[in-house]
């Protein structure tokens, strides 16, 4: 059984978690339950996916602690009906709800795929309180299941380094894994896609893309702010940015006013999984805009992968994973250190220096190795064929 906080549409099931289900059903021929949530109902469902029987826990209402004890409750019911042996569990918040399901019934193997720091960065990202009852049921919760745990796949390097620091436990039997990419499905097939390209009027223009949230991890108001000078450096006649989100349209207006963005300057979409790599083909370099916080040093961003699989040059914070020194030492994009015009003009002109100085194709031949080296599903493959082989 596959544990996950997300809902089945969401991306970070679609391309973080299905994929890798895909890959441990074809090492081991298990028959998966994969739990999923939903907002949209207050009742739980089940569904069939292909060879995945998809269990949807509801996630609204008020009393959403005891919603989830209800779940839990449940999802210990089918583990035990149909005696499930194994559970997986992806990041640390639902590796929390596994934590719980193993201390209940000791005879289960945990397996905590992706753990990174996650109450710690709620609250470095302004998101929670550190005296609220979220962050501190959930950072008791990360130390115990590290505690109990069979098996554990860090995110990122330096990750074992945290636990010690933070948790107080020394880790030796672990594994690394990134968040890998589909290289099939973004690749050089989709940059500059002929019919997009004549329909949004983006030949020779230089594109900034954006793929995902504002606030939270996420900057809000300094994206606007990047953007803005951007425009003012290239032009509103020779740039634009493709925001690529289900965000609230009047949400990304306020902020195109509030700045002075020109009307015609942010081409803002939400598009079918299925579709998004041709759409983020058409951009000439990415931004992925991390708060600058101590504990995404150890998270793993899908989206950089993406980036680089599509050759994309990469406008980044310092210390996000080990993805920001890797864009530093390959020349594969550029560090915004400071939010102020001397910080934004910095990595404004590394860029276009860099596509001023290269065609397209020599960039994407630059920075795709880069996603055939960190994002490769063989990492993947290694890891879990090591474990369910």
């Amino acid at each position: 059984m596959f544990i996950t906080q997300w809902e089945y549409n969401d991306a970070l099931i679609q391309t973080y978690t299905l994929p890798y289900i895909h890959i441990i059903q074809s090492i081991s021929d298990h028959y998966c339950y994969l739990i999923g949530t939903t907002k949209k109902s207050t009742v739980i469902k089940v569904k069939k996916k292909g060879s995945i029987i998809l269990i949807e826990v509801p996630v609204s209402g008020e009393f959403l602690l005891l919603r989830w004890l209800a779940n839990i409750i449940f999802i210990r019911s089918v583990v035990r009906k149909k005696r499930i042996p194994i559970i997986h569990t992806l990041c640390t918040p639902a590796g929390s709800i596994g934590a719980l399901l193993k201390m209940l019934n000791k005879k289960l193997f945990l397996v905590l795929d992706s753990v990174e720091p996650h109450a710690e960065s709620m609250v470095e990202s302004g998101t929670w309180m550190k005296n609220s009852v979220k962050f501190k049921l959930l950072f008791y919760m990360e130390k115990q299941q590290i505690k109990v745990a069979d098996k554990i796949i860090l995110a990122a390097e330096g990750m074992d380094r945290y636990i010690k620091e933070k948790y107080g436990m020394t880790i030796h039997d672990f594994q690394i894994k990134p968040a890998c990419v589909d290289l099939d499905l973004f690749s050089y097939a989709s940059v500059k896609d002929p019919e997009l390209v004549m329909k949004y009027e983006l030949k020779d223009k230089i594109t900034c893309l954006y793929t995902g949230k504002l606030g939270g991890f996420y900057w809000d108001s300094k994206l606007f702010e990047f953007i803005k000078k951007c425009e003012d450096y290239w032009g509103t006649q020779k740039f634009k940015f493709l925001m690529l989100s289900n965000v609230d349209d009047a949400h990304v207006n306020e902020r195109r006013l509030n700045y002075g963005i020109s009307e015609h300057t942010i081409i803002k979409l939400f598009v079918p999984h299925v579709e998004v790599p041709k759409y983020m083909g058409l951009a000439d370099f990415a931004v992925s805009p991390f708060k600058f916080v101590p504990s995404k040093r150890y998270s793993t961003p899908i989206k950089n992968g993406e980036y680089w699989a599509l050759g994309l040059p990469i406008v980044i914070t310092p210390k996000i994973s080990t993805d920001s020194d890797t864009i530093a030492e390959n020349n594969a994009g550029a560090i915004l250190d400071a939010f102020d015009n001397i910080g934004y003009m910095k990595v404004i002109k590394q860029i276009d220096l860099l596509l001023s100085s290269n065609t397209r194709e020599a960039i994407y031949a630059k920075i795709r190795p880069l996603a055939e080296k960190y994002r490769n599903f063989s990492i993947a493959e290694k890891v879990y064929r090591s474990i369910y082989d």
